[in-house]
């Protein structure tokens, strides 16, 4: 357990550690047997989802196509819908609040690969968590990077690459995705406070 332990606490670790491959490998195979059923399975995709993933809440919908590393690390709340052909790279914990809706084409990392080529060979990596919060909406094409936060009820415009934290209540868009304007006017006084 001590690569894992070290993986999930943001430490350096060997990436091909044999028990981090074998997590992996039974995380795939879980993926490609939710990935190969009909879209009717509803039963058998639900069961699979909450054996992928480390939590899961009420009402939690994913459309095929997915693609995880671990799953274990990622806890997802109530009222999720996840669009076809979602990336997750959680090697760090990853969070997904209530209430939130991520497009097509997302692409979720917090694995991290040293700068320098001699270490990066010997197939060292780390990893940050990334936080999504409650009532937040993603959209398609986006990439979330290691070590972000999107605060709550906040909006991401499609194909944004966010490598920062990206405040509650506000739209953000971009590469690198920025702050474009506050939402609706009748939020103000809950995100200025």
């Amino acid at each position: 357990m001590r690569a894992f332990n070290n993986m999930v606490s943001g430490e350096s670790y060997n990436i091909n550690d044999p028990e981090l491959i074998e997590i992996r490998y039974r995380t795939r195979d879980n993926v490609d047997e939710f990935n190969a059923l009909s879209a009717r399975a509803v039963t058998e995709k639900d069961r699979l989802v909450r054996t992928i993933f480390g939590r899961v809440g009420e009402n939690v919908h994913f459309e095929k196509g997915m693609r995880i590393d671990y799953g274990c690390n990622t806890h997802i709340g109530n009222n999720v819908f996840i669009n076809f052909n979602f990336v997750l790279l959680d090697c760090a914990r990853v969070t997904i609040g209530n209430n939130v809706f991520i497009g097509p084409d997302v692409q979720v990392y917090t694995a991290q690969h040293p700068l320098d080529p001699e270490t990066r060979n010997r197939h060292i990596g780390s990893a940050r968590p990334v936080t999504i919060g409650n009532d937040v909406w993603i959209g398609g094409g986006c990439i979330i990077l290691p070590g972000v936060t999107i605060g709550d009820g906040s909006t991401i415009g499609a194909g944004s690459v966010v490598k920062h934290d990206i405040p509650a209540g506000v739209i953000a868009a971009g590469n690198p995705c920025q702050v474009k304007r506050l939402c609706a006017a009748d939020k103000l006084s809950e995100i200025i406070e």
